[in-house]
């Protein structure tokens, strides 16, 4: 049985410089030296958060989200570089010191989503036109699109909503170059390509993706934060999809929604305090984290149980970034 006390639930380590604490991330910025550009050092937590807030710490999530991503770098370095310049720790990415774009890039290759900005909200409103595609009348929940679709929403880096937009407004809006629309729209593409194709041979659907793309000092475009994870992507088991949507149901997928929909069914989450979650929904959301990562990459899942504590082996493997 998991050792629920082994859990990542804060890295706030005073030794390191510039903390930015984010609900599920703990970063610092590491200044430009003479021999070393500006850097991040990006620590995932196991905390789990949603409906704005955190809910709780999940054993092991960190590690794997971290790792699974990871895995994703270094099968798409060919297609778009990436932030990463080293892995200390399981948990703990050294990447490059980017400017994040201010628009959302999500891939879309089926007709999926429950936002009120995804492709089925608004066809389901009877829009066929959004995001600078038109879609044709006719197409059911869930079914596969002509062709994957980006469908670009602004970024509200303080707290506001995103908007859907279109490459025009973009563009006309200066909140990226033509070139680095063209740019970001290529790749975009061909790594949601190379996702399919590697999520098909290990019997998955890669349905839609978020990407996050910077400018590092240069000004080069590249990739950052995560990428094909679970927390940025919604992926179906591909043996249970063509019953689910001849059926007109949900198809299977990796079941993230345990802890959540456990804290809805008690509390307003929105409003209320949230009661104290069983060890139970927290073994069974973790047990749900490791199975995706081993469905997902096709390797065992290693948790790394040096250090007296998850903290403690953090702190040793960041100690030669102390100031």
């Amino acid at each position: 049985m998991t050792d629920l006390s082994r859990v990542l639930d804060h890295a706030r380590i005073a030794e390191l410089p510039n903390p930015y604490f984010g609900k599920v991330r703990d970063c610092y910025d590491l200044p430009a030296t003479a021999d070393q550009p500006a850097r991040r050092i990006l620590i995932s937590s196991d905390r789990i958060s949603a409906f704005d807030r955190i809910l709780a710490a999940i054993p092991f999530k960190g590690q794997v989200l971290t790792q699974m991503a990871r895995f994703w770098f270094d099968h798409t370095a060919d297609i778009c570089p990436n932030h990463v310049l080293a892995y200390p720790d399981p948990n703990v990415v050294i990447g490059k010191h980017v400017s994040i774009l201010p628009v959302e890039i999500v891939v879309r290759g089926y007709l999926a989503g429950t936002t009120s900005t995804s492709v089925l909200t608004q066809y389901k409103n009877g829009i066929r036109t959004m995001y600078g595609h038109t879609l044709p009348d006719g197409l059911r929940d869930n079914q596969v699109l002509p062709t994957p679709i980006i469908t670009p929403t602004s970024k509200a880096f303080d707290g506001g909503h995103d908007e859907p937009l279109t490459p025009a407004e973009i563009i006309a809006q200066g909140l990226l170059t033509p070139a680095q629309w063209a740019d970001v729209s290529a790749k975009a593409l061909a790594l949601f390509a190379r996702g399919q194709k590697m999520a098909a041979e290990r019997g998955l659907i890669l349905v839609d993706t978020k990407y996050e793309f910077g400018l590092d000092g240069d000004g080069n475009i590249l990739i950052a934060d995560e990428i094909h994870t679970p927390d940025s992507s919604r992926y179906w088991i591909a043996s249970g999809y063509q019953a689910a949507f001849e059926a007109g149901t949900r198809p299977p997928s990796f079941d993230k929604d345990v802890i959540r929909s456990w804290v809805n069914a008690r509390c307003n989450p929105y409003v209320d305090a949230i009661p104290e979650i069983p060890a139970d929904i927290i073994l069974a959301t973790s047990k749900v984290y490791i199975e995706a990562y081993e469905a997902i990459t096709g390797q065992p899942f290693v948790p790394d149980l040096t250090g007296a504590t998850p903290l403690d082996r953090v702190r040793a493997n960041l100690a030669a970034y102390f100031v």
